[in-house]
């Protein structure tokens, strides 16, 4: 028996899910349904496709064979899709985007609404976690990252650079007076990144300036400005995010200034899928825009 495009699209939820039940959500099919056509595709290749264990389900040598050459047919689908479909109308169809909660959060909702806005038929998704995104198990289409990544069949597009400042509020700062240097952090409560789960090197914005202890400490970029909104500490904000919080000030500005930079990353194979180039394009330009217009409010 022939394997149809259906069971090799289930097959590959199931490796990138490495769950019957994950694979099911994303599919919206019945984790027994799931589970039965694997093993009919197993009996197709007369051979395991998978190895189950407590942590889950993981390729074997014959599964791992499969899953390069259903990456190809299910690109082969992408693009047939694209074609039968044309380019003139607007973009239509799901399109998840991975990206770290302070270019979540601050950003992309109101450039992609923007482009949702002239694109009726499409739907966009933000998946905002503060790790990185693996694309080869296809967890979104496309990811904004703050550092360019070293491997992988992946293509990296430089989207534009971002500054950020110290910051506090005006509340806090009259309640424990003037910041006049560096020197003067060590008796004011300091927000940041909780040490450890610093997923990437780029945000270690305390450990630029020297700065070893954080008192209030967060995985998410979304608390530690909530913490500076209410009073409660300094600490290094974006400045595009500023705009968002009615009286915090940026202090130290001329000892404590730092730039870091937005990048698109996608997988390799999808630079000839058409509606996902003119989605790159139309975020990247959105985000431009939107980084320059909120800095200069900040």
């Amino acid at each position: 028996m022939e394997p149809q495009w259906d069971d090799l699209r289930i097959f590959l939820a199931v490796a990138r899910e490495e769950s019957l039940s994950a694979a099911g959500r994303r599919l919206r099919v019945d984790p027994a349904t799931v589970g039965r056509r694997i093993v009919r595709l197993e009996t197709a290749f007369g051979a395991p496709l998978f190895a189950k264990s407590p942590l889950g389900y993981a390729l074997t040598d014959t599964g791992q064979r499969l899953l390069g050459r259903a990456e190809r047919v299910e690109q082969a689908m992408q693009e047939a899709s694209e074609e039968m479909a044309g380019q003139a109308a607007g973009l239509s169809g799901q399109i998840r985007i991975g990206a770290p909660d302070g270019a979540a959060n601050y950003l992309l909702p109101q450039v992609c609404a923007a482009i949702a806005a002239e694109n009726p038929e499409l739907e966009v998704q933000i998946v905002a976690l503060p790790r990185v995104f693996s694309l080869s198990r296809r967890e979104a289409d496309m990811v904004v990252a703050v550092s360019p990544p070293s491997a992988g069949r992946l293509t990296v597009q430089r989207i534009t650079d971002y500054r950020l400042h110290l910051a506090a509020s005006r509340g806090y700062l009259a309640r424990h007076g003037p910041i006049r240097s560096l020197d003067d952090l060590h008796r004011h409560r300091i927000i940041g990144y909780i040490p450890d789960m610093i997923f990437d090197k780029e945000l270690d914005y305390l450990g630029t300036i020297g700065v070893e202890r954080v008192n209030l400490g967060s995985n998410s970029v979304a608390v530690q400005f909530n913490w500076l909104r209410q009073g409660a500490g300094l600490g290094i904000v974006h400045d595009f995010a500023i705009p968002a919080a009615d009286g915090l000030e940026k202090v130290l500005c001329d000892e404590v200034s730092l730039t870091r930079s937005f990048y698109l990353v996608r997988h390799a194979d999808d630079r000839r899928l058409e509606r996902l180039n003119r989605f790159a394009e139309a975020l990247c330009e959105g985000m431009r825009r939107e980084v320059a217009r909120l800095e200069a409010l900040s």
